[in-house]
């Protein structure tokens, strides 16, 4: 459910993060807050650190302040900047920050202003260990106590929410990230020559990028390669995995890209493996482009956003073979790419209408 009726009177709207290392909760809280500020409204940016390459990307006209730590733990000081500011709302950019949410509801109580928290992650997880599995189930239905208003990115998600959490479909909304676009003074990236497939995102653990790697020789067309855009602590495992497998010279992970359009826009397709996501968003950066996706299904969202067979291909997550000819089928010569799709509406907007109407109930 969305709420249009734009903000009569400047917001002010604090958002936080740990640091700006690049992944796509904290990309996408970037480009918000830019529209925010382009809108005329006061933005508040809290890190534990301004660090990551994303610093790059901060918006002008931004108001930041630092911690002292790229550590989480260093959220916990977040009650405090708060209390301070006193800001019209708080946004919480992803489900892996809302600890650090639940803190400031503890500590301010009934002076604390509204919390929004976008639903980043999913929230049924079946690779956890059950006794985990239990706790984060747990965990979940305690977020009706401490946050006013979940953001979901798809109805799907939405839904999703409000099973998990057992919030009330009234304090559920559906609105997208915005869409990414081409940043003009990003560094000039060196492409693959002929073929090949992308993946980007972080090189974590979630991503499951090992299981790209070892699709990459079981492939009919031994002459396509990989190119990884990312940065993280899988790293070094990933390496060794190439060099184990002997795809040295196949295989190309060159780090974060401030613009990973043009190596979505070159490739024959792009591949997401990742055990768990929220709205991948690099699905829909790929499909802006006209590049077919091969994805797991790592949320609910995924078949949401891949919904025809022109589009891309959907896997199991364990299933190896399944996604070895997924990717065959969509790099078979002279195979057609989808058209490019343009995302419509105005995210921007929809968030500052939903921020107007929680700030209002808060001065009732």
């Amino acid at each position: 459910m969305l709420y249009r009726s734009p903000p009569s009177v400047p917001l002010h709207v604090m958002a936080f993060a740990e640091t700006l290392q690049g992944g796509g909760v904290e990309r996408a809280l970037l480009r918000m807050a830019a529209g925010w500020l382009a809108r005329g409204h006061r933005v508040t940016l809290v890190l534990g650190a301004c660090e990551g390459p994303l610093t790059a990307e901060l918006p002008a006209g931004i108001e930041l302040i630092e911690l002292g730590s790229p550590h989480y733990p260093i959220l916990m000081r977040l009650p405090g900047v708060v209390r301070r500011l006193d800001p019209d709302v708080v946004f919480c950019p992803g489900n892996y920050y809302t600890a650090a949410a639940a803190m400031i509801r503890l500590q301010l109580g009934s002076r604390c202003p509204p919390i929004i928290a976008k639903v980043s992650n999913a929230l049924v997880r079946p690779e956890m260990w059950r006794f985990v599995a239990w706790g984060y189930r747990r965990w979940l239905r305690w977020h009706p106590a401490f946050l006013t208003h979940i953001v979901a990115m798809t109805p799907a998600m939405a839904r999703e929410a409000i099973d998990t959490m057992g919030i009330r479909p009234e304090r559920v909304s559906v609105i997208a990230n915005p869409p990414a676009e081409r940043i003009a003074d990003a560094a000039p990236m060196a492409l693959p020559r002929g073929r090949y497939i992308v993946g980007v995102g972080r090189l974590e653990p979630q991503k499951r990028w090992d299981r790209l790697i070892a699709a990459l020789p079981r492939l009919a067309d031994q002459d396509i390669t990989l190119l990884l855009l990312g940065e993280g602590s899988a790293r070094a495992a990933l390496e060794a995995q190439v060099e184990r497998l002997g795809l040295t010279g196949r295989v190309t992970m060159p780090g974060h890209a401030s613009d990973p359009l043009p190596a979505l826009k070159h490739a024959t397709v792009a591949a997401l493996t990742s055990d768990y996501e929220g709205v991948p968003g690099v699905i829909r950066e790929a499909l802006s482009q006209g590049t077919p996706v091969v994805a797991t299904d790592a949320s609910v969202a995924v078949c949401e956003i891949i919904d025809s067979p022109a589009l891309g291909t959907v896997v199991a997550r364990e299933d190896g073979d399944a996604l070895v000819a997924a990717l065959d089928h969509w790099l078979a010569p002279g195979r057609p790419r989808p058209a490019p799709r343009i995302d419509e509406g105005d995210p921007v907007g929809d968030y500052l209408a939903l921020f107007s109407r929680l700030a209002r109930q808060r001065i009732a």
